[in-house]
């Protein structure tokens, strides 16, 4: 699945003002790739992210969604909150969605929930509801039920800010695996400049509010990654201190930066 952005803009509107989100953006995610949104806060990343999902409308401009195969986009999204359902075990929040397609038998279901259970390290937690589980652990699961459900495109809002680092690396390394695997095209957004190096193929990175296109980076960092390899190759930092430059001209990101450790 190809997506492709031509002169985008998105603009919130009430009685009193006008606010703009994002505008004249035009880009391409390739078949496969992962790609990072990088930005400071109200440039307008989510609300792009929700224009890919159908959940916000753009303004005007044009967003297509194009496969060579004629197949239909099936897209899922991973928020910074884990959106799982209180009521239901961890197997279940994966399973719910999986209970829709006719075409899976009922072994079927169970061996792909168990599967990405294992993937994920949540096996003997199974049966546990999400108020038993730790935050890192319901986010593991949002990853499990958003790659268990096979979307052409995944979209992820920033789904480790809300995580202390140790966690947040091992589901960067749990992330980074399983897309290795599946090779599915992802559009991930983020405030963190070392995050978006470690995980994309290229980085959009944008501008301040109102939100434009600043310059597209290119990871070129092998793959597959290992995490804490990655971090000890000059090459990781020389993009890390590129982006920081790039981003330190913008107004307010490090107050962003700062926001954003006080959190975790």
């Amino acid at each position: 699945m190809q997506i492709s952005v031509r002169q985008l803009c998105k603009t919130f509107r009430d009685k009193d003002r006008e606010t703009v989100a994002y505008q004249n953006l035009t880009f391409d995610v390739k078949p496969g790739e992962f790609f990072c949104i990088l930005g400071p806060s109200g440039c307008g990343k989510t609300t792009l992210l929700r224009t890919m999902a159908g959940l916000e409308t753009a303004t005007s401009g044009e967003l297509q969604i194009t496969s060579d195969s004629n197949q239909a986009a099936d897209i899922a999204m991973v928020f910074q909150e884990h959106g799982l359902f209180p009521w239901m075990s961890l197997r279940n929040n994966i399973r719910f969605l999986l209970e829709n397609n006719p075409q899976l038998t009922e072994r079927t279901l169970a061996t792909i929930c168990d599967g990405y259970l294992k993937k994920v390290g949540l096996s003997q937690f199974a049966n546990h509801f999400p108020h038993q589980a730790s935050g890192g652990m319901r986010q593991r699961v949002s990853i499990a039920r958003a790659f268990a459900n096979e979307p052409n495109i995944l979209l992820m809002d920033e789904p480790f800010v809300f995580l202390d680092f140790q966690t947040r690396l091992a589901l960067q390394q749990l992330l980074l695996t399983i897309w290795n695997e599946t090779k599915k095209t992802v559009v991930f957004v983020t405030h963190d400049i070392e995050e978006a190096v470690l995980l994309a193929d290229r980085i959009m990175v944008m501008s301040s509010h109102p939100g434009k296109i600043k310059t597209f980076v290119d990871i070129d960092l092998p793959r597959p990654r290992d995490a804490l390899t990655v971090r000890k190759q000059p090459e990781y930092h020389e993009h890390v201190d590129k982006l920081l430059a790039l981003l330190q001209e913008e107004p307010h990101y490090l107050d962003d930066q700062l926001a954003m450790s006080n959190l975790t």
